[in-house]
């Protein structure tokens, strides 16, 4: 079944030039970006380092479009009113730290996301990670969104993960989730439409859109994807 409450498209801003990153964020504003993907990394949750809550905060000066900020850090709890200060619009972090030997701390993972106000907020799940966690979430919190990675965090260009669509396919067929689905991972012009077809509404899209020779060519490509998608919907 085709599913699109609203479809986004989302430049991560790890594949973009720090030393340019003003001139980067206005040219993908100018080529159609809806918000902007921002990866934070702690060099202990995932194996790279990134930027700060004062990288959010010049971000934050200059653009007005909504910056997502996704966690990928081992005490989310204690990162994140430090980002919603710096002026974060989203806030995504990770099942996975509160995961230890594959047993769900449901009671602190409900009381960290409860706690997140003033911005929305999402879960967000790895490769290896079973989505059945999700059933017993979606019972006991009522999520904004749900993130979900098609390749394994750390760094840019992977190639995408094919499987991990199954678990947007369980979320909205088996558990009903209704909400936005974003993926993130080795989105481009081929993955984005199998994507779409499964229940994907936010597609987070970094070296392919960064990189691309034609950004504005890239960008029609998606959105040509999308176009078509929703006119198979009737």
């Amino acid at each position: 079944m085709l599913y699109y409450p609203d479809i986004k498209v989302a430049p991560s801003i790890l594949s973009a030039d720090y030393s340019n990153l003003e001139r980067d964020l206005k040219d993908l504003e100018d080529k159609g970006a809806d918000l902007f993907h921002i990866d934070i990394m702690d060099g202990h949750f995932v194996p790279n380092l990134t930027i700060g809550p004062g990288v959010i905060k010049d971000i934050r000066k200059i653009t007005d479009l909504v910056l997502d900020v996704h966690l990928m850090i081992e005490d989310p709890e204690f990162f994140i009113p430090k980002f919603i200060d710096a002026g974060a619009d989203i806030i995504d972090f990770h099942v996975e730290a509160f995961l230890k030997e594959r047993k769900l701390n449901l009671k602190k993972l409900t009381e960290v996301y409860n706690g997140v106000k003033g911005v929305r907020k999402g879960l967000t799940i790895n490769p290896p990670t079973d989505v059945a966690y999700f059933k017993k979430i979606l019972a006991n919190i009522d999520l904004d969104f749900i993130l979900i990675m098609s390749v394994n965090p750390g760094f840019g260009g992977q190639a995408f993960i094919v499987r991990v669509l199954d678990k947007v396919r369980t979320l909205r067929e088996e558990y009903g989730f209704k909400g936005d689905i974003q993926i993130d991972g080795g989105i481009n012009a081929e993955t984005s439409s199998p994507a779409l077809e499964a229940g994907c509404n936010i597609l987070v899209t970094g070296n392919y859109i960064l990189n691309a020779l034609d950004r504005g060519e890239a960008m029609s490509k998606l959105r040509n994807n999308i176009s078509n998608y929703k006119g198979g919907a009737g």
